[in-house]
């Protein structure tokens, strides 16, 4: 996933804070509520995305919706909705959960296969990858999507290995095309 300069901009400036002062761990627990709440309320983003609401008002909701949060969090999200950039708000939090899993060495790991698959699977394809680090930490995230037809598509940070069926025969046809 591309994140914006902004995003990554206030996820900085956010994680330079609470570094400095001692906070990184709670407003890291915080920043995955945030995402959480961001990612189930289509009508929270929605009220984001309404220009002719105004800032104070979005504020005012956002101090209600997250009214459990630690107060440098709190900023954060104010601040955020007083310049404007309120739509950006879940990728900068996603961003700076993910500056902290980078710091921490937790490898960001993205499995998509055709079906669900069993946990055993799951960790034998994971287990024949040397992209995969013995023994790191790592945060898997898999999609189910049937239009690979069969296979996996293996992301690891930057890196990723496309096993999939609907790779295999767009090469078998482009091969076809080429002789």
């Amino acid at each position: 996933m591309l994140t914006s300069k902004v995003a990554k901009r206030y996820a900085q400036g956010l994680l330079d804070f609470t570094n400095e002062s001692g906070q990184t761990a709670a407003v890291f627990s915080e920043m995955k509520d945030v995402v959480k709440i961001m990612s189930q309320s289509v009508d929270l983003n929605k009220f984001f995305l309404t220009p002719y609401i105004d800032a104070k008002k979005k504020i005012e909701v956002a101090d209600q919706i997250f009214k459990s949060l630690s107060v440098s969090s709190l900023n954060l999200i104010r601040l955020v909705i007083k310049h404007g950039r309120e739509t950006q708000l879940k990728n900068i939090a996603q961003e700076f959960i993910n500056k902290v899993e980078d710091i921490n060495g937790v490898q960001r790991i993205t499995l998509t296969t055709a079906t669900q698959l069993s946990q055993e699977n799951i960790d034998q394809i994971l287990r024949s990858t040397d992209l995969v680090k013995a023994g790191s930490n790592f945060d898997l995230n898999v999609n189910v999507k049937p239009d690979i037809l069969g296979g996996y598509i293996l992301r690891v940070g930057d890196q990723q290995i496309d096993a999939s069926v609907k790779t295999k025969l767009s090469q078998i046809k482009k091969d076809f095309h080429l002789n």
